[in-house]
């Protein structure tokens, strides 16, 4: 194995596949060799090529940062001498690129999985109960139900799961119009077989409103209790939930084509070979899923600051790129409504992993998209009608934006990672690690080890071994460790007042 690779022939830098002491010699393309200046950790940047004061340092091919001063080859490139070269607003033009439309394959055009068709023909990959709650005044209520029905009606479904939140009263305006939304597409997600509302009876989303977010729903599947109106209303919740399995247990798996599956795309706690391994991983297979006719939805609108350029370049038509250029230029004027630094990323895990700036991060985290058409760009809290690859309205936070991606309507989120986290969303979250050390020693948190890449084996092997996986998982045959382990969270998006 290489100690360094270079991701682009134009590039200043390369990446440390081992950490190098100072004084260590690199051999570079052409039988070139540079000295090395610095002690270097495994995944940063060594210079190879100067750089002055004010010149940008190049990474994919692009500008990552500028030289904060005169760089010499053989440096260490991170935060002590290169900084964001962003600033503010910018002038967009539409400059579409030179597309090709894939078709599908002629083995993944045909692929199948075991899921579940709804009676409204949506299709889940799980047959599970949910219990959504109205307002966070009766989380405790609710994980008492949830607790007892899974123990009671284990086997017969897929599971009983509450999603905790603290919000649905004291909400004002749109901040109360997107939560409801975001709750409303969770109760409309097709991994629920059945959904119990539950509501306390005073809030600000009452459950009469929240019917008119959730819109056109069947009562066989979607239930409601009022906890103020109840005798007992832990008893009478029980009652409901019996009702939601029996209707549930209407459902088999059956054949599905892929083209109906729905993968949310996320990276967190990203590291220097983020870029290399796992994000140009989950972008191959979701390039691959798009082929066969399916859908990838990419979020976390922040780290898409410094390469959103190349996301317009791929939109369909000017319509869309029109969508994307409110969609970055929105998020902006949210961090500047709330006088915080617009480009003030990337978190102190990823600067130890070897990132150093939002350009560097974003463009990494951007590959997680592959190479396919922009077909949508949708808004936080709402649900994805087309196939293809789409853009969703959400923040970088792991939590809010897998919450996010779940509510959209992906049956599996995707989610790479360099540092590891335990952590899951409504939907199976496959943590997949960037480096062979992460995936050794969490075992019990990574479903994939994207480092082989670096080992022994190829893009087109772990495309197909990650692909096998996915539809394995889709199917039921196996389970993502964040099931497994019982981790199911939700976080909503909060930007109001509370009163």
């Amino acid at each position: 194995m290489n100690s360094w690779v270079r991701l682009h022939e134009e590039d200043h830098v390369v990446i440390a596949l081992q950490p190098f002491a100072k004084g260590d010699q690199l051999t570079l393309e052409a039988g070139n060799t540079v000295t090395l200046q610095d002690e270097v950790p495994k995944g940063h940047k060594v210079l190879t090529r100067a750089v002055r004061k004010g010149g940008h340092v190049l990474k994919f091919g692009y500008s990552i940062g500028v030289a904060k001063e005169d760089i010499e080859p053989g440096s260490w490139v991170h935060t002590h001498n290169m900084g964001t070269g962003l600033k503010g607003f910018l002038d967009y033009s539409y400059e579409p690129a030179k597309l090709e439309h894939s078709k599908a394959s002629s083995i993944d055009a045909s692929r199948t999985f075991q899921g579940f068709i709804r009676e409204n023909s949506d299709i889940g990959i799980r047959n599970e109960i949910w219990i959504i709650n109205t307002v966070g005044c009766i989380n405790k209520t609710c994980e008492i139900v949830a607790r007892k029905a899974h123990a009671l009606y284990e086997g017969r479904v897929d599971g009983v799961y509450h999603f905790a939140h603290p919000f649905g009263c004291s909400q004002l305006g749109d901040d109360l119009v997107h939560t409801q939304k975001l709750l409303a597409s969770l109760v409309n997600h097709p991994n629920a077989a059945g959904v119990l509302v539950i509501g306390l009876g005073c809030e600000n989303n009452q459950i009469e409103a929240f019917k008119r977010a959730i819109g056109e729903h069947s009562p066989e599947r979607v239930k409601f209790l009022k906890s103020q109106e109840a005798e007992d209303e832990i008893e009478d919740a029980l009652a409901l939930v019996e009702e939601l399995v029996r209707y549930a247990e209407r459902f088999k798996r059956e054949p599905v084509p892929v083209s109906k599956l729905k993968l949310g795309l996320k990276c967190g706690g990203s590291d220097g070979l983020s870029g290399i391994t796992a994000n140009p991983l989950v972008g191959a297979v979701s390039d691959r899923l798009i082929e066969a006719g399916g859908t990838a939805i990419l979020t976390e609108v922040p780290e898409m600051f410094g390469a959103e350029t190349i996301l317009m370049n791929r939109a369909a038509d000017e319509q869309v790129f029109g969508k994307i250029v409110h969609l970055i230029n929105d998020f902006k004027q949210y961090f500047i409504k709330h006088d915080q630094e617009i480009y003030e990323n990337p978190s102190p895990g990823n600067k130890a992993g070897g990132i150093s700036t939002l350009e560097e991060k974003s463009l990494g985290c951007t590959q997680k998209g592959g190479h396919a058409i922009v077909q949508d760009v949708v808004p936080y809290g709402e649900r994805i009608t087309s196939s293809g690859l789409n853009l969703l309205e959400a923040p970088g936070n792991d939590l809010v934006s897998v919450t996010a991606l779940s509510a959209g309507g992906a049956h599996i989120v995707l989610f790479t990672t360099g540092r590891g986290t335990p952590f899951g969303g409504p939907v199976p979250t496959v943590k997949i690690a960037t480096n062979s050390e992460l995936a050794g020693r969490k075992k019990n948190w990574i479903d994939f080890n994207a480092g082989q890449l670096l080992e022994d084996k190829s893009m087109e092997t772990l495309t197909d071994e990650l692909w096998e996986q996915l539809i394995s998982l889709a199917s039921g045959e196996t389970q993502s460790h964040n099931e497994r382990n019982g981790f199911k969270e939700i976080a909503i998006f909060k930007d109001g007042v509370i009163l």
